[in-house]
């Protein structure tokens, strides 16, 4: 999954920002001009996966900020998590993750859908009913053809290139490059999606798929009233049917939203959304520092990002027990990892990559992403908060957290290169991390006679034109691949199917599995699709994990935190494992 890029600081204002730091804390809570419940005495993790400050008072302004922008407002055209986490204040989707601390925001629960979809041919088909009396920010009813018109525009990649692809690729008989402008009769979906009646959207599959509540929880299943579509333009007003809608945008400055008049609550019974704020002010383009800044001083109450603050801030944050206090250290569903290309000797051979397993200085690994506040060392694949993930340490990485020479070089010689072997280690030149990752292993790996010459690529053509483009990857050695990925949902295929699955590997590029084809795993990711059981699903992918493991496809590095501040003007603060970062649909402001 993509998800929002921090800009480098300028010196001028990351100075600001710590001499902020060393004043010593934050402003009292002035949490904009509304009303909440007293502030709670802030405590570190306070908020991490628990409310801090609960309350259910409404009013004030929730002001927000981002170093950038991100893809898009529009619901059919996103794909950044920040984004899928505040567009569920504008939009309602089918389902949606539950607004609610912890586990229970990994639920996916009926929003605009009365209840979760009956499947029926082997999960192939998936019916859903749309809850009556839901209305647009005009008044009119939503209708099941609202929900069609939106997850057809959303196929159409030419126009609205940004959302994932997986209705494209799940629906039965949706043309390549299909365009609800082309076909506003939506004629050429009459296999993919019909509306029985009003109140009833059907959605048939090419493939057995288990859990399509998922992609029912997309930002796109949000229904569009085709009369309003204005193609890339609808960014500038998606037309609401959630508690909130668009007051202003300005695709380079930031939007505001205000209340739905048309919101009605009791047809909103599952989500948990609070709506507290009277107003939500999104401002792009600040500096991360002055982000950090802000937030400090009250002057600020969300880096929507959430991602943690800039690392110049985050030192100073940690030396002082006053702002600890403020911060929540949140596990993201993120894997920060090594992938070894099986196209490229000697890695076509298992022993050569369990050598680099055991050789491997994970907390060297650790320290390049910033030490324990970055991450913990990961042991296998999926990170603790993905739905029915299993950590398991097969090969010591908790106890040598430095690596194991002597089992490194029991492993190059059943590999038969007992002295060792060259590679090259690919990583994202502008990824400062990244490179240091290549760096530690370059050290770690040379006291046992393998040799890695680091290769920098830029950020943009990475998946595309050289690590995720086999021709270009095999012909100039890069048998290693530091590589970063976050689930587009926390369960196992949302996590796993994109890095592991070998038929997703494509001769063009632009890949995400940047060499990993072991036959059964293949094999077990069908068994898992086909599988409607959630318990027995989950114990699938775990095999997945465990076998991708087993098979030394991958050197896993950290799965991966980010350090959030929490200013004394929010109430009602939490992270969830469905957001893994503050839940945007219930945040509140304290009471000055």
């Amino acid at each position: 999954m993509r998800w929002n890029r921090i800009t480098t600081v300028t010196a001028v204002s990351a100075a600001v920002a710590l001499s902020l730091v060393a004043c010593g804390g934050p402003k009292a809570s002035s949490g904009g001009s509304g009303g909440g419940s007293s502030a709670a005495t802030p405590e570190f993790d306070a908020a991490n996966n628990k409310i801090f400050n609960p309350s259910d008072k409404k009013g004030g302004t929730l002001r927000m900020a981002i170093t950038e922008k991100w893809d898009s407002t529009d619901p059919g055209d996103t794909y950044y998590g920040l984004s899928w986490n505040l567009v569920r204040n504008y939009v309602r989707p089918l389902m949606t993750f539950k607004s609610a601390p912890g586990k229970e925001g990994a639920k996916v629960v009926p929003d605009l859908a009365e209840a979760p979809g009956v499947p029926t041919d082997d999960a192939k088909t998936w019916t859903y009913k749309i809850r009556k009396g839901v209305k647009f920010e005009d008044g009119t009813e939503v209708k099941a053809k609202d929900v069609m018109y939106g997850v057809a525009r959303s196929l159409d990649k030419t126009t609205l290139p940004n959302g994932p692809t997986y209705f494209n690729d799940f629906l039965v008989d949706v043309p390549k490059d299909y365009s609800v402008a082309k076909d506003p009769q939506m004629k050429q979906l009459s296999k993919a999606i019909t509306t029985p009646d009003d109140y009833t959207i059907v959605f048939h599959l090419n493939k057995t798929f288990a859990g399509f509540d998922y992609f029912a929880q997309l930002p796109s299943t949000a229904p569009v009233p085709q009369a309003k579509d204005t193609g890339t333009k609808y960014q500038l007003h998606p037309i609401a049917t959630g508690p909130y809608k668009f007051e202003s945008n300005d695709a380079n400055k930031g939007f505001t939203l205000i209340r739905n008049d048309q919101y009605d609550a009791s047809t909103d019974p599952d989500t948990g959304r609070k709506a507290l704020p009277d107003k939500i002010n999104v401002a792009y383009n600040v500096n991360g520092a002055d982000i950090d800044n802000r937030l400090i001083a009250g002057d600020l109450d969300v880096d929507i990002a959430g991602t943690g603050v800039q690392a110049e801030t985050q030192a100073k944050v940690l030396a002082d027990p006053k702002l600890k206090a403020h911060t929540d250290s949140v596990l993201s569903t993120r894997l920060n990892f090594t992938v070894f290309n099986s196209e490229v000797k000697p890695f076509d051979n298992v022993d050569c990559r369990k050598a680099v397993l055991y050789a491997a200085d994970h907390e060297g690994y650790q320290r390049a992403y910033g030490g324990p506040f970055g991450g913990d060392i990961a042991t296998n694949l999926m990170p603790p908060s993905v739905a029915g993930a299993e950590k398991f340490d097969d090969y010591g990485f908790e106890a040598d957290k430095n690596g194991n020479p002597t089992k490194a070089k029991e492993a190059l010689t059943a590999c038969g290169m007992p002295n060792g072997f060259s590679t090259n280690i690919a990583y994202r030149s502008d990824r400062p991390k990244e490179k240091a990752v290549a760096e530690s292993l370059q050290q770690s790996l040379a006291k046992v006679g393998i040799k890695l010459t680091p290769k920098g690529f830029p950020t943009g053509d990475y998946t595309k034109l050289y690590a995720g483009k086999p021709d270009y990857a095999k012909a100039n050695g890069l048998g290693m691949i530091v590589y970063s990925w976050g689930a587009d949902w926390p369960d196992g295929f949302g996590f796993l199917s994109q890095i592991v699955d070998s038929r997703v590997i494509r001769a063009a590029g632009g890949n995400t599995n940047l060499g990993i084809r072991i036959p059964e795993v293949d094999t077990l990711i069908d068994k898992a699709l086909a599988t409607t059981d959630d318990a027995e699903r989950n114990k699938i992918w775990v095999d997945v994990d465990k076998k991708v493991m087993e098979q030394a496809g991958v050197l896993p590095g950290i799965w991966a935190k980010g350090l959030l501040y929490r200013p004394d003007t929010l109430a009602n603060v939490f992270s969830n494992d469905g957001q893994n970062m503050y839940d945007y649909a219930s945040i509140g402001l304290a009471q000055k």
